[in-house]
């Protein structure tokens, strides 16, 4: 398909058109074919520093989140000069190591570490070192990183060892320029979920732009930064939990799958998104459901093989659109143009899951819905009765080119057919996709600092249950 001619006009009419797209401007199972072993998170982990203190840089213990580390030549720091998700994390200067003093029982299949320099200081070199042994000694994991930025980055190192292990992270270079050390995770192999016994994984995708502009369709930011892991730790989310337990536009949803017994990661900006990739932790191979809520970057051709043969073999998709002209970061693509591409211009199959975004604005709360025992509209989560779009798109229908494909809503004066859907739903090899055509209806309206939204996750009852449905719905629990 083409976008060029749409788009000549589209800087011309950019300071009146990109008013709209805002939403705070208008209102009034793992997949069969998966090559790499589902991964899990190792009790206490992720490490953010958030509950230790430690002010001086001399040799001393600190009783964390995950357990006892000790910090030679680091302290635990909170200025605005520390880089860090939350309130703190470690500095660290000349050769100093930041350690454990207490072994992960079950092994680790990768280790990753946020890093960043302190303040304005510069660039310095570190390592990850291991022990099997409780300690007595260690062994170098991985190559040398080098920090010079001040935006905090991952850097992600494989392990894939049985057994008790534990770690360090070794200044080895800069003198006594300063880094920063977060988000400490360590993943295991294995299966074991959560106490339900059904929990899944679901990924929501932070990787296209889906911050840009007046927007914050991910689950959590820290500073400016989307982490793989929301913080604080969802170990620590209770039934009584608010979603303001995290800072973002949809942290709400993330919430509420946690509650229900269920993990959920974020796929950060720049990292690899890919399928049957056994080297990347992040691979979608990894997970049961992969969420994305307003893409504003074209996926590459390798991300859409990737996202049509993940579904294709058992996974989840939820996709969430936006209207037509909705692009927030001025590329000359918006929401309804990348998902078009992603379904029309695939190495697996054109127009595999039988619906086309159509390129409209629509203002509606509509009560025409699909009846009966549909699991996404009478599900476990309770009856949809409505969804109420503040600037949406809606879908056409092609039964020819899938046959399960099926609307879900419909605008109020539209007959239930294959016009003017407002959320569809289809099968896929063995795999599941789900389709909402606006971003509002998530929206908790809990956005990071700067950004103003709306809620309309909370705006009626159907709009948690419309997304929890669906995402149950995915992930095979109904």
């Amino acid at each position: 398909m083409s976008f060029s001619t749409r788009y000549l006009v589209a800087p011309l009419l950019g300071a009146v058109l990109f008013v709209s797209c805002s939403k705070s401007e208008y209102r009034p199972e793992v997949p069969t074919a998966a090559p790499a072993a589902q991964q899990v998170a190792a009790a206490g982990f992720p490490e953010g520093f958030e509950t230790g203190t430690k002010t001086a840089y001399t040799t001393g213990s600190v009783a964390l989140g995950s357990g006892s580390w000790t910090l030679n030549d680091a302290l635990i720091g909170n200025t605005t000069a520390d880089r860090k998700t939350g309130a703190q994390s470690v500095r660290v200067r000349n050769l100093g190591v930041v350690g454990m003093n207490f072994n992960t029982t079950t092994g680790a299949s990768t280790v990753s570490v946020s890093h960043a320099a302190y303040g304005t200081d510069g660039a310095s070199t570190w390592e990850l070192w291991k022990s099997a042994d409780s300690g007595a000694s260690y062994a170098k994991v991985g190559s040398t990183v080098t920090t010079s930025s001040t935006a905090l980055a991952t850097a992600t190192f494989t392990v894939n060892q049985s057994g008790n292990l534990r770690f360090q992270l070794r200044k080895v270079s800069g003198g006594t320029n300063r880094i920063n050390f977060d988000n400490v995770a360590i993943e295991q192999n294995g299966t074991t979920p959560p106490p339900t016994g059904t929990g899944k994984k679901f990924l929501f995708d932070a990787s296209h732009a889906e911050t840009a502009g007046n927007a914050d369709w991910v689950l959590d930011v820290d500073a400016g930064v989307v982490p793989r892991y929301p913080t604080p730790a969802a170990s620590g989310i209770t039934s009584s939990t608010p979603e303001t337990y995290w800072t973002a536009a949809i942290s709400a949803w993330g919430v509420a799958l946690v509650k229900l017994g269920h993990s959920v990661e974020q796929l950060p900006n720049g990292t690899a998104l890919t399928y049957g990739n056994a080297s990347n932790p992040q691979d979608l191979a990894n997970y049961s459901v992969f969420v994305v809520d307003e893409p504003n970057t074209l996926f590459t051709a390798s991300e859409k093989t990737a996202i049509v043969n993940f579904v294709k073999n058992g996974g989840g998709l939820f996709m969430i659109s936006d209207h037509d002209i909705s692009d927030r970061n001025n590329d000359g693509y918006d929401s309804p143009d990348i998902w078009n591409d992603l379904m029309a211009n695939n190495s697996v199959q054109a127009n595999p899951f039988g619906f086309k975004v159509n390129l409209d604005n629509i203002v509606e709360n509509s009560t025409n819905v699909r009846t009966g025992t549909n699991p996404i509209m009478n599900g476990t989560q309770g009856q949809v009765t409505q969804l109420a779009f503040y600037n949406g798109a809606t879908m056409t229908l092609n039964p020819t080119q899938n046959s399960t494909v099926q609307g879900l809503v419909w605008r109020s004066t539209a007959t239930q057919g294959n016009s003017l859907a407002m959320a569809a739903s289809c099968t896929y090899g063995t795999g599941r996709v789900v389709i909402i055509g606006d971003s509002s209806p998530a929206d908790d309206g809990t956005g990071s600092p700067g950004n103003t939204v709306y809620d309309g996750w909370g705006e009626n009852l159907s709009h948690p249950r419309f997304h929890l449905n669906a995402s149950l719905w995915l992930a095979k629990l109904q």
